[in-house]
């Protein structure tokens, strides 16, 4: 439950556009969870984002060595 809470978090901050937004649920996640992690997304894993929220988080923990500290602990806090 934890990593569906979190990619659906990571996955609603990193994609843009209207047609996307209006074909997703509605978002996850605490605001200030939302802004950790998202300058990571966009920075890592901006070429994965279309794949699945799945996706974006496995993108974020092979880039764990290198994201901010803040998105660190979102990914800890909820069981990363």
């Amino acid at each position: 439950m934890h990593k569906f809470f979190l990619a659906l978090c990571l996955l609603s901050i990193s994609v843009s556009g209207s047609a996307i937004a209006q074909q997703q649920p509605a978002r996850s996640g605490t605001p200030e969870e939302q802004a950790a992690c998202s300058r990571d997304v966009q920075h890592y894993c901006r070429k994965v984002i279309d794949q699945g929220d799945f996706t974006i988080l496995a993108c974020l923990q092979e880039h764990r060595a290198k994201i901010s500290r803040a998105c660190d602990q979102v990914l800890k806090n909820h069981g990363q």
